[in-house]
């Protein structure tokens, strides 16, 4: 399966507009919700109204940067960008990160103004039904939101949804805060906004932080390279499936490479025709395209070979930072042995490596042995 055949799926269209919809929902609202409370705020001299109208703002602007990155991120590959534009999706995350955040610290300065200059607001019944109404509007918009965003894998959308989650309850602290002003004549106005702004802040940090995390690359989820490996293991032939590595270029769209532990005896046609068979099931199966599948030759022969690398595993396995042992091949007329390691991160791997390679040059003296260190990179 082509990385050309992956963007021609129907499923690509289908998720783009599901997240254009749902920001183009979250924009409207977020605007309506803007002039409202900008209106109310004003009106009532309320700072805290005020800063939360430039919150939803904000979350406006960050619905059109989400729908622009959108579309961008499905332009077809090119000489330049051969594998596409995805990750354009990360950068527009990143851009409506930088929006919140600005938002924040410009409404944090504005809060702590007023605490040092104090305004008397005054409240009406219509700004304290349009602030009820917001919390109601806030709570429906960001389960939608983030409801659509976790069933096609948009960060952005996730992300816009727990903001409005949050948003809803900062209205609903600036209700009380309404209610305590009419009741006790104590305003709290420029502290709610003081916390708003905090708040609106460590949204924008948090979007930015994970975002950065995708663009840096991380390890994969856990129940994908789990049932990729299970798939492959399962087939018939296959003795391991080894250092899966998943590249990711955009929401859904992994590229993946992955070494196969295969009989000795099979023939070049028959592993060109089982890695073939393999690369489609697991594009069908878990949207993932093998882009590279790698051979480990598995010797069927027994005797003194099998023996030797059951003891090698044996004592490879027996220090914790040895996750695992691979890719074994001795070759007991030449004195020649090797095998890959996959180390944890509590060990340098060219510390490793000199530790095996005196245990087992003691144990089998005369035999030259290659180790070679494989990163922790996949669960």
């Amino acid at each position: 399966m082509s990385v050309d055949e992956q963007r021609c799926e129907p499923f690509t269209d289908k998720r783009d507009r599901i997240v254009v919809r749902a920001s183009a929902i979250g924009f409207v609202t977020n605007a309506l919700l803007t002039v409202f409370k900008a209106a109310v705020g004003l009106a009532s001299n309320s700072i805290a109204v005020v800063l939360d109208a430039v919150n939803n703002l904000s979350d406006a602007l960050s619905a059109i940067v989400t729908i622009v990155g959108t579309k961008l991120s499905r332009k077809l590959p090119d000489r330049k960008h051969p594998l596409g534009y995805g990750r354009i999706e990360y950068l527009s995350t990143m851009i409506v990160a930088g929006i919140v955040l600005y938002a924040g610290i410009t409404s944090f300065v504005e809060s702590v103004k007023k605490i040092i200059h104090p305004e008397t607001p005054e409240y009406g019944t219509v700004s304290l039904v349009i602030i009820a109404v917001s919390v109601v509007v806030k709570i429906v918009l960001g389960r939608y939101v983030k409801a659509q965003g976790k069933r096609v894998n948009s960060g952005a959308l996730v992300a816009s949804g727990t903001d409005a989650m949050c948003d809803a309850v900062l209205s609903f602290s600036i209700l009380l805060s309404a209610i305590v002003f009419l009741v006790f004549k104590i305003s709290l106005e420029a502290y709610i906004g003081a916390v708003i702004s905090c708040f609106i802040v460590k949204a924008g940090l948090e979007i930015m932080s994970e975002t950065v995390d995708k663009i840096l690359g991380q390890r994969p989820d856990r129940e994908t390279t789990v049932r990729i490996r299970r798939l492959l293991a399962g087939e018939p032939g296959v003795r391991g499936a080894y250092d899966l590595i998943l590249h990711n270029y955009g929401p859904d769209k992994n590229l993946g490479s992955v070494h196969l532990e295969l009989p000795d005896t099979m023939t070049v046609e028959e592993v060109d025709r089982l890695t073939r068979k393999l690369e489609r099931r697991i594009y069908e199966e878990t949207g993932v395209i093998l882009v590279g599948v790698g051979v480990y030759s598995c010797s069927t022969k027994g005797g003194e070979s099998a023996r030797i690398a059951e003891d090698v595993r044996n004592k490879v396995l027996s220090h914790e930072w040895a996750l695992q042992v691979h890719g074994f091949h001795v070759d007991v007329p030449e004195k020649k042995m090797r095998f890959d390691v996959v180390m944890s991160f509590d060990i340098r791997p060219k510390e490793g490596v000199e530790i095996l390679r005196k245990e087992i040059g003691e144990a089998y003296p005369g035999y030259a042995v290659l180790i070679i260190p494989d990163v922790d990179v996949s669960d």
